[in-house]
């Protein structure tokens, strides 16, 4: 997937995906309600909370990342979306991680997670009040997880 830009409205369909996914699972609205698709999905990848997501292989790979997470993690796009998602954890909180990742499997959402991210130069912060859910497209085909954070400490 390219990065969202206006050349392919912010990557519309994959932004409906995460929007309506977050809708289904928690009730509530990840972006302003009142625009229509294609400024959802630019206000979504300009948020000033951070937004990840992950698809569906055995070791997931980061297939989206807002601005704010992009800053966060120190990385382009390109070399976002090739990051393996387990190793924005360090080694030490993966297992954390994995026990998240299967509790949102299971129920369809988390909310209230924290944890510890480290970013591609080393320097770590800590997530406080993330949303983790399931992305499930309107056929109920599962096709991965995100999360969205809007507190985070540089530790």
């Amino acid at each position: 997937m390219d990065e969202p830009s206006p050349a392919n409205a912010y990557q519309r369909e994959y932004a409906h995906l995460l929007i309506s996914s977050y809708r289904h699972w928690t009730g509530d609205e990840l972006v302003a309600i009142g625009s229509d698709c294609g400024e959802r999905a630019q206000a979504l990848f300009r948020a000033k909370f951070a937004v990840v997501a992950h698809g569906v292989d055995v070791d997931p790979v980061f297939v989206y990342g807002n601005c704010t997470a992009l800053e966060l993690f120190e990385l382009g796009w390109r070399e976002f979306v090739e990051l393996p998602s387990r190793r924005s954890a360090e080694p030490i909180n993966r297992s954390e991680r994995e026990r998240l990742l299967a509790a949102v499997t299971a129920k369809g959402f988390i909310d209230n997670y924290r944890g510890v991210r480290i970013s591609a130069t080393g320097k770590k912060f800590s997530i406080e009040r993330a949303t983790v859910w399931n992305l499930v497209d309107e056929c109920g085909v599962y096709r991965g997880q995100a999360a969205r954070f809007d507190t985070w400490v540089m530790l």
